[in-house]
């Protein structure tokens, strides 16, 4: 299972850099998009080590926080996070919501997305030395 746990792991580290290229070029609607990835992988990280099953493909990151067993351990900030991540994984897909998705995805707006995500990430990889 350590491979599998592993393998997400280093998906979320790939997204986070992707993230930030993103932001680097201006691409503020997919920065938000792979944050969401970076959590979502991560949960799902802990959904194999914890059930040592290949983790549901779904996107719902409470949902994914649930069937990881770590739901109740998540902070209000780390909530906010989440409800904030939800729309950008859907909306940043589709034309009809990319202006409305644009206008709250500014580059300092997506650098505390980033840093927020990085500290999401940081828990997430503690959570998994236990």
């Amino acid at each position: 299972m350590f491979d599998k746990v592993e393998y997400w792991l280093e998906l979320c580290d790939y997204d986070l850099e992707t993230a930030k290229a993103m932001r680097d070029t201006g691409r503020y609607l997919y920065v938000g998009f792979m944050c969401h990835q970076v959590v979502e992988k991560g949960f799902k990280a802990i959904i194999a080590e914890m059930t040592d099953e290949i983790p549901p493909k779904i996107h719902a990151l409470q949902r994914l926080a649930r069937i990881g067993g770590i739901f109740d351990d998540l902070t209000e900030t780390q909530f906010d996070l989440l409800d904030f991540l939800m729309p950008l994984q859907i909306e940043a897909r589709y034309p009809e919501h990319k202006d409305k998705v644009a206008e709250i995805l500014s580059k300092e707006r997506c650098d505390r997305l980033i840093a927020e995500t990085e500290e999401m990430l940081c828990w997430i990889k503690r959570k998994l030395e236990k």
